[in-house]
């Protein structure tokens, strides 16, 4: 019979958590120890029938399944769960964000591969913000599928397991004889299936198996397949709710006038006209963290964020812009070049004598490289949604990193984690900049303060003005050639800000640890001689992670060097990086790249140029062809860009995620930047801050490897070539090199 209202928990214990580090936005594996305070029971699942979970022993040894009677005896925390209905319906709590990236989609199939249902069956939702139930909830460092696909398989594969022992056992027969199709038990023989539903209720008495063996690829169904998104249809006919759907009942709306000096105070303010329009319910003094400092502003409340915005117009306020520098784009950049002349840098990565070497080489290459300041501008400006009473605080937004929200406001407020709930929205784009606790920060504290519940939006204006931004960098390059033509002594030093001495209490002497982000790890281990320094800019201007953070910049520096390095020796481009690279896996890409773009049959009057990234554990080789139009000017024909990200789900969204990037890099090469004038950004909206248009923007073709290499990041590695590459063609086809973005096409 069959139990109704009966579910199964399926419930991923991850034992570990991870930690952010800033600087590399990647997280680090580490263990917890355990305790029975942070054990949370199960008991409040209405109905809960099953409930096994991964267990991480502190001794190292690989994880193993186990059931709620098990974790509870260990006092072990749990975290991610997937429920089974008695319909046979699965439910998927995902704790990180969805802004694009496809994890609505790339969860859902590897859960349906091994569980043996199809993706219709399949449901998920976000989960909230609960670091201590689901270990860290960032969305960020190209994360998500590579932290958690084998443990979601596993978990997938175990609790298939246990409903065909159900089944078996329900039959009185052996699991041998049975298998799992399309969400259902089948016993081969008779040709009998129960559908999982049935089996729920008789799967919780069972033992979790201690091994489960995991289908090998080439038994793949859905996996690597490209199936479209199941997120796809909401986003089309708008029943997907992002942060500016969410309503609440009596809820106002706020827009903020900021100071536009970054760390400028309000020194007065005058609303008398603000308090005319119709609909303005308060006028207030604003103040919220960012990093050390704090943004002020005076917030316009109202009715309808129509009327806040009017009021906000006609709000007059007076700035008090004392105790720190104005700067410009250009007292920046001149202090990042004095930097990189001086001796005073902090090293990084060095391995042999690369100085001595330098120097007595006969044979040798200087440059210096330039990247510009950037804005996000992610097509959902900044909003959010906070709701403050009875000392509970309940937040809903675009949110990268609902956890960090919690433990950023917590002692801000004055609140336990506990009483701050976050619930996350679909993002319009992220890029980092919605991994930052600002935005919320300022829609509680006007929450709070006006004890109602209140959306807070940014405007374009205010999102591209703001920040805080991809820092701008310089990099001075030298390199020296051997006999052979290859590359005997690496010299690459970096001047810009670091975004790790913004935090408070921040040593400001530590070194930038993603200096060498970019860089191929292969190439650590062919140099002879290499040196990797880093020069720190103290500026008020805020920086902070930006798609492929410090590679974003790095790579355009590695690249563009090693193709002057490849002229030096008078090696074609392309050759002379294999030459210098040691792994067959960069080899099998290099191969790739070169046969399907053709490389080696390019004509006179095309430019060709190569760049090879590796970021996020994947590695990322791109080919740019540009041309001459009639009129002489050089146009962008066509990318290749082949990606080695390892072992993969949904070949579909790699390709829209390698094809976003490489349109946002064109956009950060030749179209637009962030400059300062008197300590305020000029660029305020996109008729300055430039995006590309579907006229600038070439032929792309996407190619993945296949492999059996652990899983890489997806949505960010494919951005830091394409600039490189670009620059070399252009190079190729002209003879000029360009060592500073962004620049004009036009005038090439």
């Amino acid at each position: 019979m069959q139990a109704t209202g009966v579910k199964v928990n399926f419930i991923l214990y991850i034992r570990h958590r991870y930690t952010h580090v800033l600087y590399t936005y990647i997280m680090k594996e580490i263990t917890k120890s355990i305790s029975r305070r942070n054990f949370i029971k199960l008991s409040s699942l209405t109905g809960a029938a099953l409930s096994i979970g991964f267990y991480f022993p502190a001794n190292g040894k690989e994880a193993e399944v186990i059931n709620l009677e098990t974790a509870e005896n260990l006092g072990i925390e749990l975290n991610a769960w997937i429920t089974i209905d008695t319909n046979g319906k699965v439910t998927i709590t995902n704790h990180r964000s969805e802004m694009g990236q496809g994890s609505f989609q790339s969860i859902p199939q590897i859960i349906a591969e091994e569980l043996e249902v199809n993706l219709n069956d399949i449901n998920i939702i976000f989960a909230q913000g609960n670091n201590a139930k689901y270990g860290s909830q960032i969305t960020g460092g190209s994360s998500t599928i590579r932290g958690s696909y084998k443990k979601l398989l596993k978990l997938s594969a175990s609790a298939r397991e246990m409903l065909m022992e159900a089944a078996a056992k329900k039959w009185n027969t052996s699991k041998a004889e049975c298998y799992a199709e399309s969400g259902h038990v089948i016993h081969k023989p008779s040709g009998k299936k129960f559908h999982y539903g049935e089996l729920v209720q008789e799967a919780s008495k069972l033992e979790p198996p201690k091994n489960v063996k995991l289908k090998l690829p080439e038994e793949y169904k859905i996996i690597r397949k490209p199936l479209p998104r199941q997120d796809t249809p909401l986003k089309t006919n708008g029943t997907a709710i992002f942060g500016l759907d969410k309503k609440l009942p009596g809820m106002l709306y706020a827009v903020v006038e900021r100071n536009p000096r970054f760390q400028g105070k309000v020194k007065s303010f005058d609303d008398t006209e603000t308090k005319k329009i119709p609909g303005v319910k308060h006028v207030l003094p604003v103040k919220m963290s960012v990093f050390s400092t704090f943004r002020e502003g005076v917030a316009v409340v109202a009715d309808t964020l129509w009327a806040a915005m009017q009021g906000r117009k006609v709000l007059k306020v007076e700035w008090d812009d004392s105790g720190f520098e104005h700067l410009s784009t250009e007292q920046l950049y001149t202090r990042m070049s004095e930097s990189l002349k001086s001796n005073d840098s902090l090293s990084v990565r060095t391995k042999g004598n690369a100085e001595g070497i330098f120097q007595k080489s006969d044979k040798k290459v200087e440059a210096v490289y330039e990247t510009p300041y950037e804005s996000h501008s992610c097509m959902e400006p900044l909003n959010c949604v906070a709701h403050y009473q009875d000392d509970k605080l309940e937040i809903w937004g675009p949110i990268q990193g609902p956890d960090w929200v919690q433990d950023f406001l917590s002692p801000l407020l004055g609140l336990p984690k506990e009483k701050i709930i976050v619930n996350m929205t679909f993002l319009g784009g992220g890029f980092g900049r919605k991994a930052f606790m600002d935005y919320p920060h300022e829609a509680a504290i006007i929450s709070k303060e006006i004890k109602a519940p209140v959306q807070v939006v940014w405007s374009r204006e205010d999102d591209t003005t703001q920040g805080p931004f991809r820092p701008g960098m310089m990099y001075q390059c030298k390199g020296s050639i051997n006999a052979n033509g290859s590359i005997e002594s690496f010299l690459h030093r970096s001047a810009g800000q670091n975004m790790d001495h913004q935090w408070p209490n921040a040593d400001k002497k530590s070194y930038n640890g993603s200096a060498t982000e970019g860089f191929l790890e292969t190439y650590f281990n062919s140099l002879p001689h290499y040196s990797f320094s880093d020069a720190p800019l103290d500026a008020p201007i805020p920086v902070m992670w930006w798609r492929s953070v410090y590679a974003s910049t790095n790579a355009f520096a590695f690249e563009s060097f090693m193709d002057e390095l490849a002229f030096k020796a008078g090696k074609d481009p392309l050759e002379f990086r294999r030459q210098h690279l040691q792994e067959s896996r960069y080899h099998d890409l290099i191969n790739k790249l070169e046969e399907v773009s053709g490389w080696k049959s390019r004509k006179k009057n095309e430019g060709y140029g190569v760049a090879i990234a590796e970021s996020f554990s994947s590695i990322v080789g791109e080919v740019v062809k540009v041309s001459k139009k009639a009129d002489g000017k050089v146009k962008v024909d066509k990318v290749w860009a082949v990606m080695d990200c390892g072992w993969y789900v949904n070949p579909d969204i790699i390709k829209a995620q390698i094809e976003g990037s490489i349109i946002m890099a064109l956009g950060a090469a030749i179209t637009h930047a962030t400059h300062f004038k008197d300590g305020k950004a000029v660029e305020q909206n996109f008729n300055t801050y430039k995006m590309p248009r579907i006229t600038d923007t070439p032929e792309i073709e996407v190619h993945i490897m296949d492999n059996e290499e652990k899983a890489g990041g997806v949505g960010e590695p494919s951005l830091p070539p394409f600039a490189p590459a670009l620059t070399n063609a252009i190079f190729d086809l002209t003879s000029k090199r360009i060592r500073k973005l962004p620049f004009n096409l036009e005038e090439v």
